[in-house]
């Protein structure tokens, strides 16, 4: 039917209409192209206010920053990096991805201050990151400490 229909509107043609409709999907396809790259480079806090994109922001960051402190926790086990390094790398990534998900400048402080803000739920497994980091004595196992830090990532909302 459309076929017939452009051919009464504007006359026979030389070209198929597949043209056409071939023409129509590519500019679809680079319209979709440029709001990924407009949505994939907007700041996390613009991103998290988004109705539709907030929450799928929310899990991708959730699947990225646990993965991250597993392969983490995977070179400890491989024997590449100390415990202290391991809890140094989880620490970090955990206080970036507290940055990330929630706008609170996490890497910058202190145990104390991170307790009594929004962020308080990580308070002890960063304490506890930070003892096994600066005390050698420390009996805390680097992958229970990875496995605690990875769940908070995993169950925060």
């Amino acid at each position: 039917m459309p076929d017939e229909l452009l051919r009464h509107v504007i006359g026979p043609s030389p070209y198929s209409t597949w043209w056409l409709w071939l023409a129509i999907l590519l500019l679809l396809l680079v319209i979709v192209w440029y709001a990924a790259v407009l949505i994939a480079t907007l700041p996390s806090d613009r991103l998290r206010s988004r109705p539709v994109v907030g929450p799928l922001h929310a899990r991708l960051l959730r699947r990225r920053y646990a993965a991250r402190i597993a392969s983490v926790t995977a070179e400890y086990d491989e024997g590449r990096v100390t415990a202290a390094d391991a809890c140094a790398a989880i620490s970090r990534t955990l206080r970036s991805f507290l940055h990330q998900a929630t706008g609170v400048r996490a890497q910058y402080m202190q145990i104390d201050a991170l307790a009594h803000s929004s962020v308080g739920a990580a308070a002890p497994v960063l304490a506890d990151l930070g003892e096994a980091r600066f005390n050698d004595a420390s009996p805390a196992d680097v992958g229970q400490l990875s496995a605690r830090a990875q769940e908070l990532v995993r169950t925060w909302t």
